[in-house]
């Protein structure tokens, strides 16, 4: 017989911080990375996976592929020491998720989108990556999401 665990105990509070949305942004990482690993494209990866993915990794990574050359752009625009070649295969693939939300969902605000893929560099990247991530990403939102506001006011 299996009892639930004492209050105090580290498995009471395995998913404390849980985040569907955070959980999402993982599993786009994880297929788009595995599409630049193998050289194939997204679609492929995506048929390949058994189970059915929710609608925001389905949106993240379609959108990812769907604006891939206006999102690898402005990462190349705005990264001046590396091209997008050089970069790192996780670095390169935090960027296009973060790079994605900054212009295909302004209703997430820029804190959240650069909190979010600063977290993924730390968690799979390197030492750096979650300082370059954060630099990079907030050159872009200076000229997606600021450039957007003066062009409604």
């Amino acid at each position: 017989m299996v009892s639930d665990p004492a209050p105090n105990d580290d498995g009471a509070d395995w998913n404390r911080d849980f985040d569907p949305r955070s959980d999402a942004r993982e599993r786009a990482l994880n297929i788009l990375f595995e599409a630049d690993v193998r050289g194939c494209p997204v679609r492929e990866v995506v048929e390949r996976i058994q189970v059915p993915l929710d609608a925001l990794t389905t949106l993240l990574v379609e959108g990812v592929a769907e604006h891939q050359t206006r999102i690898d752009e402005l990462i190349s625009t705005h990264s001046h020491a590396w091209s997008i070649e050089r970069m790192a295969t996780t670095d390169r693939n935090v960027l296009r998720v973060g790079t994605f939300e900054l212009i295909g969902r302004m209703d997430i605000p820029t804190a959240v989108v650069l909190n979010e893929a600063v977290g993924l560099a730390k968690r799979y990247g390197t030492d750096d990556s979650g300082r370059f991530v954060n630099g990079m990403l907030s050159a872009i939102a200076r000229t997606t999401r600021e450039g957007a506001k003066s062009d409604t006011d």
